[in-house]
């Protein structure tokens, strides 16, 4: 292997070495020097756009900016003097004065990038003419709001939506001082390609983009007397809320959230785990039925993302058959609350309310389907939070979260195997699905359960698994521009009749899967999504049980319930179908 080029350099006098290219921004941190940024994102190019990084360098003439300088042999960098600090306010103070000063009412309030920054530099005043653009707010998707007139302009929404994720629903439009961001046309979001991710409003440093708010809803629906309320919490949740409470980045809070769960007044508390293993039950046996009994086209692929569907309805509509009919984890845990947990409990299912707290936007847009989202008769999920809308109802609550007692979840939807924790991960799903694939396969389970293949964080994961001399070619794709480049692959060897790049795909919308999802807390990084991931392996390495056809409750289920994975009554309430639909709507 080729050794590294290197570079040395001084930066404020301080002796470093880092490997050629590297920005001047992100050497400096290796000497503990915080250059401050707006528009720069580590999952992100830089675009040099906010002009805040700038630093001088000795006999250069010009003030560079940090983020897009890469570092030279024997360069002297100074990045704070009264002269860059004074320069750094004045670039501050022309953004603000094209940004409203509305942070009370604003969805970002406390958490916003440029609020956190002025306050740094201690800006008190304009000093610049306000000229605030006249542009109304976006909420046509109903899962994320697009409030143009608080954008810095930045670019990190539009990198995101067309580099990372390949939708290209966001775009600049117009120039000069009247540039703003918008779908290509002036369209809504709604009639874009857009596919509700929320990668946008993820990366976004101000409240340009943000969730659409429902926690004022739950909290009616609580106070409801009439109301019976039940919470489901997703698997990546659990390892990224107690970042919203100082806890370090990972720590499993699944415990303590059912207890806070209660005392916010939710009258069962469900596990979208035991969603997760059923899901496994039905789509591992939908996996068998097409791979071993051929009953059914090949490649399948995975369902539990539904911005992934979104994408696939709109982009590979001629493709459609290839995609499971298993519901996402959180609908299945739905219908089931509103016919199997409502029939134990004798509670009369339209009082049932069901809030499920998810790591991403696009499921308030899923749980809106009509396509078999109602087979019970009632909506399966009433409402669906993101990670940051739970943290915010937990400090509404004044409940003091950290010193709460562990409590068990309700098992009847509760309890769960390890396979069903590392659905949160990219590349989880596929792992789960193997282990109960190999049983129902071979009627044996494994002796090493663990799929380290597809782990990890490379935007696509190919390789081959032995099921008893049987080769299954698998892969797993993260982030909807690997995605596109595993469905091309396929779509060309069907139309051109050659054979099969795979037989069993995992896909999610969000690099990192859940752990990276769109309504999780902000800033994520490669870093984080690794440390969130590894709270939900190590979960899964201490569980007793660790393949969903173990989980006894699961079991239990089909005895009593549903029969068996892939029934009438299964597909009537657990399964759904999907159509091709057009990249922009009239």
């Amino acid at each position: 292997m080729a050794t590294a080029l290197m570079v040395k350099a001084l930066i404020n006098g301080i002796p470093v070495e880092v490997e050629a290219g590297t920005s001047i921004l992100d050497a400096a941190k290796k000497v503990q020097v915080n250059i401050p940024t707006l528009c720069k994102h580590p999952d992100l190019t830089a675009s040099a756009g906010c002009g805040i990084c700038i630093v001088k360098v000795k006999n250069n003439r010009k003030l560079l900016r940090a983020c897009c300088t890469p570092l030279e042999n024997n360069m002297e960098v100074m990045t704070h003097d009264p002269e860059i600090v004074q320069t750094r306010r004045t670039v501050l103070e022309l953004i603000m004065s094209n940004h409203p000063t509305d942070c009370l009412i604003c969805g970002r309030n406390n958490d916003c990038e440029l609020q956190k920054i002025a306050a740094e530099f201690g800006i008190r005043e304009d000093l610049f003419e306000r000229v605030l653009p006249e542009i109304p707010v976006d909420k046509s998707t109903g899962t994320i709001i697009l409030e143009p007139k608080k954008c810095i302009k930045c670019g990190r929404c539009i990198d995101v939506c067309q580099n990372m994720q390949d939708v290209w629903a966001l775009s600049f439009i117009q120039r000069g001082f009247k540039t703003r961001i918008s779908p290509a046309g002036d369209i809504k979001l709604a009639e874009s390609p857009c596919v509700r991710c929320g990668q946008c409003s993820a990366h976004c440093p101000t409240g340009a983009i943000f969730e659409n708010d429902e926690t004022q809803k739950v909290w009616s629906l609580l106070q409801d007397p009439d109301k019976h309320c039940v919470v489901q919490i997703a698997p990546a949740v659990r390892v990224a809320v107690g970042e919203g409470f100082g806890y370090p980045v990972g720590t499993n809070l699944t415990k303590k959230l059912y207890a806070l769960l209660r005392r916010l007044g939710f009258k069962a508390v469900f596990d979208t785990n035991f969603g997760a293993d059923l899901t496994i039950m039905e789509e591992g046996t939908e996996f068998v039925e097409r791979f071993v009994n051929k009953k059914g086209p090949l490649p399948l692929i995975t369902s539990c993302c539904p911005a992934w569907v979104d994408y696939l309805e709109k982009y590979y509509g001629d493709m459609i058959s290839l995609f499971s009919s298993a519901k996402s984890p959180h609908e299945m845990v739905g219908a089931l609350t509103k016919t199997y947990y409502a029939g134990k409990k004798a509670i009369d299912p339209a009082k049932i309310k069901v809030v499920s707290i998810m790591p991403c936007t696009a499921k308030k847009y899923e749980i809106s389907r009509t396509e078999d989202m109602s087979a019970s008769g009632y909506q399966d999920v009433d409402v669906s939070l993101t990670t940051r809308e739970l943290i915010r109802m937990i400090k509404q609550a004044g409940i003091d979260f950290k010193n709460l007692p562990d409590e068990d979840a309700d098992l009847m939807l509760g309890d769960y195997a390890g396979a069903g924790t590392i659905f949160g991960a990219t590349g989880g799903v596929m792992e789960a699905a193997l282990r109960t694939a190999y049983f129902a396969i071979t009627g044996e389970n494994l002796k090493d359960v663990n799929f380290t293949a597809v782990r990890g964080l490379q935007g696509v994961k190919e390789t081959t698994v032995n099921v008893k001399g049987t080769e299954v070619k698998i892969a797993v794709a993260h982030g909807l521009k690997n995605v596109k480049f595993v469905m091309d692959k396929v779509r060309d060897a069907l139309k051109n009749n050659q054979p099969l790049p795979y037989h069993f795909i995992e896909v999610m919308a969000c690099p990192g899967g859940c752990v990276g999802g769109g309504g999780q807390p902000y800033m994520v990084t490669d870093d984080i999504r690794k440390q969130r991931a590894k709270g939900l392996y190590d979960e899964d390495a201490g569980m007793p049980k660790r393949c969903s056809h173990e989980n006894p409750f699961v079991q239990e289920l089909y005895k009593d319930f549903l029969e068996k994975p892939l029934s009438h009554k299964a597909h009537k309430l657990l399964h759904t179908h999907y159509k091709a639909r057009p990249l922009y709507v009239k």
